[in-house]
């Protein structure tokens, strides 16, 4: 079974946005849970746009299914995750400055400092993912770091998707196939969607985890959190059958 990740950043972007503590990022993670999500993800960025690093150590006390924790691995970053140690961290590749994530790794050229940062993750007990784009090489060079899963870069699906959804997946299926083949686990994110998630997941079904945030929270002012959530789980007990 696919599990289904709620990425709550836009609720701390939304609390951010008036100051306060409204929406809680702490009750919309409790919440998340008690709708059906079986893992909650925060991303937070060194200015805190979103999520707070004060957000992470709070969400800590009160998530009972999987933790998974996104970012960029500088050295507050490591301390965090490794102060917090969630069932899951994800590095990915942002710059400071990035508005949202726009790439993979490139694992050949970053793979002694990935492999590296690994290390110190396995250390405590932490599975590790790596954000990537479905280049075969970059993926080989992952599983030679260590790392225990990679998390597919959905983006370039999400926007084809529309015209040629055959087309658009094919790339997908090509490195998720290669990536199982020499034992990683797979998670995929960004830009899925009710529109779009079903057909992923019937045409990749071996996937450990789909982490959803923008699309999801955007769908839930229209028709509920507690039925989004339901109808997402939907889309993704649909592909597998």
């Amino acid at each position: 079974m696919t599990k289904l990740s709620v990425n709550i950043n836009k609720i701390a972007t939304l609390r951010n946005a008036r100051g306060g503590d409204i929406p809680n990022v702490v009750e919309a993670a409790i919440n998340a849970e008690r709708f059906g999500a079986q893992g909650i993800t925060v991303h937070p960025r060194p200015d805190e746009r979103h999520i707070r690093y004060s957000d992470v150590y709070d969400l800590k006390k009160i998530v009972s299914t999987e933790f998974n924790i996104e970012g960029y691995p500088n050295e507050e970053f490591i301390k965090l995750v490794l102060e917090v140690k969630p069932h899951q961290v994800t590095l990915v590749p942002d710059p400071p400055d990035a508005l949202t994530s726009n790439a993979g790794w490139d694992t050949i050229k970053n793979h002694d400092f990935l492999k590296q940062v690994i290390k110190k993750f396995h250390t405590s007990g932490i599975r590790t993912s790596i954000f990537i784009e479905t280049n075969i090489e970059n993926i080989k060079y992952a599983k030679e770091t260590g790392t225990d899963r990679v998390e597919l870069y959905t983006e370039p699906y999400a926007t084809d998707y529309p015209e040629n959804k055959d087309k658009a997946i094919d790339s997908f299926v090509k490195a998720a196939n290669y990536a199982n083949q020499i034992g990683l686990g797979i998670n995929a994110g960004h830009d899925l969607s009710l529109e779009n998630l079903e057909f992923f997941i019937k045409k990749i079904p071996f996937l450990k985890e789909v982490s959803i945030g923008h699309a999801l929270i955007s769908d839930s002012l229209y028709f509920g959190f507690e039925n989004t959530i339901q109808m997402y789980l939907k889309k993704i007990h649909n592909g597998l059958n």
